[in-house]
């Protein structure tokens, strides 16, 4: 939709209307020492034409988007066929987005179905939600849910789950429970150290909270764990950044984990300036984790002819039901990434799905092995099996300049992980998905290489 700025004659209507008669009148109300004085110090106005222009040039510069990534972290540059986007605008869908008269929105709400669907048969649970805002957000969801489950406050978190996921976790305890989450370092080698997770249970302990792969990349073996937080009457909770690598390894489900939660932008949309996403989320299906699940949950019914039909089985914001009994003051659903995110899960296909992370396995192992092949760098989690991403260490140089070195060649090779922690200023973790060919892959080790030696 164009923008259509009002006329003078549809602002005097206004003002009349609302009794006054110049804009300035609508801001009586904000004290004279607290409104702007002046005027804005902005540029002329453009035509259409020429603003279309400006903006395109602008754009232009921003040329990090054409280079060559190994960036992930969280995010992940995944094939998205043009597909997903024409598909989303089918008028089925976005006129009826929030689907609150269920008759007119069997769309959406088949659509959040299969979404539910979807992401149970991925986490190995049986219960979804509808989708969250994002990963971090779930993650903090998921605990707050494990917290009215037990009736207990405490959380102890796993420093292989995702940075962002923890503060934002934490954040959200902060005004109810500030001390109630408990941070233990993962292992020398970027894996969970499951012995440290189960000393730091305590009776007071809702959940444990790991990441699986980690953020750093690194597989977990959930089992052992599993069975140490039930041993305890404590609740698992797993959070996966990566969905892909799911195809390859058993859901967590079935390693006994409690709650799932996740990241799904990997089979939503590219990475976009860190968003959107779509937060996963799935549980055991007794009726205690039903009524404790936050956000909304669509259901399959039949009508009064005995056709199939979908209805929102449960609604727990508190705009739908007594404020003290909301599980969630969270987005409903999000629903144009989980519509995006089922799109392009069932134009993949089950076959599809373990095409693409075989590919991903296959050309992380082989790019591994190449860059820690190299003079000055070692691996940082040696004989750990890693998915699509993995943590090299440089041990002369450190992770800024080394990445320096590669964007003056137009890539971008990877995430320093200084910036989470100084300590690790000469780690460099890297991402590869199926988009990136045998050529891309070379090039990295060839330019490393020569940044290293200059």
């Amino acid at each position: 939709m164009r923008y259509l700025p009002h006329t003078e004659e549809e602002v005097r209507q206004m003002l009349a209307a609302a009794g006054m008669s110049e804009i300035a009148d609508l801001f009586r109300t904000i004290p004279e020492a607290a409104r702007f004085q002046g005027e804005l110090n902005l540029p002329a106005p453009l035509g259409e034409a020429r603003l279309m222009r400006h903006v395109s040039e602008i754009a232009s510069k921003n040329t990090g988007a054409q280079m060559l990534s190994f960036l992930g972290c969280g995010a992940y540059a995944h094939h998205i066929p043009p597909a997903v986007d024409q598909l989303l605008l089918r008028s089925e869908f976005y006129t009826a987005y929030t689907p609150y008269q269920p008759e007119v929105a069997q769309g959406t709400l088949q659509a959040i179905f299969e979404f539910q669907t979807m992401v149970s048969e991925l986490f190995g649970l049986p219960l979804a939600n509808a989708s969250l805002y994002d990963g971090a957000s779930a993650t903090a969801e998921g605990v707050l849910m494990a917290r009215r489950l037990t009736k207990k406050n405490g959380v102890v978190l796993s420093e292989c789950v995702h940075p962002h996921y923890r503060e934002t976790t934490i954040s959200y305890l902060e005004g109810s429970a500030p001390d109630a989450c408990k941070t233990v370092s993962f292992s020398s080698t970027g894996t969970t150290d499951t012995r440290a997770l189960t000393h730091a249970i305590e009776n007071d302990t809702a959940c444990v909270v790991v990441g699986s792969p980690s953020y750093r990349g690194t597989l977990t073996d959930l089992a052992p764990l599993a069975a140490a937080c039930h041993e305890r009457g404590v609740l698992l909770v797993v959070a996966v950044v990566e969905p892909y690598a799911l195809a390859l390894v058993d859901p967590p489900g079935a390693w006994g984990a409690d709650i799932v939660v996740g990241e799904g932008q990997a089979l939503a949309c590219p990475p976009q300036f860190g968003g959107p996403g779509v937060g996963l989320l799935a549980c055991r299906h007794e009726r205690s984790y039903l009524q404790q699940l936050p956000g909304r949950v669509c259901g399959e019914t039949v009508d009064q002819d005995g056709k199939r039909g979908f209805v929102l089985t449960l609604s727990t914001r508190e705009q739908h039901i007594r404020r003290e009994r909301a599980t969630s003051n969270i987005c409903t659903n999000q629903g144009l990434l989980a519509l995006a995110f089922t799109i392009r899960s069932s134009l993949l296909g089950k076959s599809g799905f373990v095409e693409v992370a075989r590919q991903c396995l296959a050309k992380t192992d082989y790019l591994r092995k190449q860059l820690t092949a190299l003079p000055g760098v070692s691996d940082a989690s040696p004989g750990i099996p890693v998915f699509n991403e993995f943590t090299i260490i440089l041990e002369k140089t450190s992770a800024a300049r080394a990445l320096a070195g590669l964007e003056n060649k137009s890539i971008i090779g990877g995430f320093d992980l200084g910036k989470f922690d100084p300590k690790d200023s000469n780690k460099i973790l890297l991402a590869v998905t199926e988009q990136h060919t045998r050529e891309d892959l070379d090039q990295l080790v060839q330019c490393l290489s020569e940044v290293l030696s200059a």
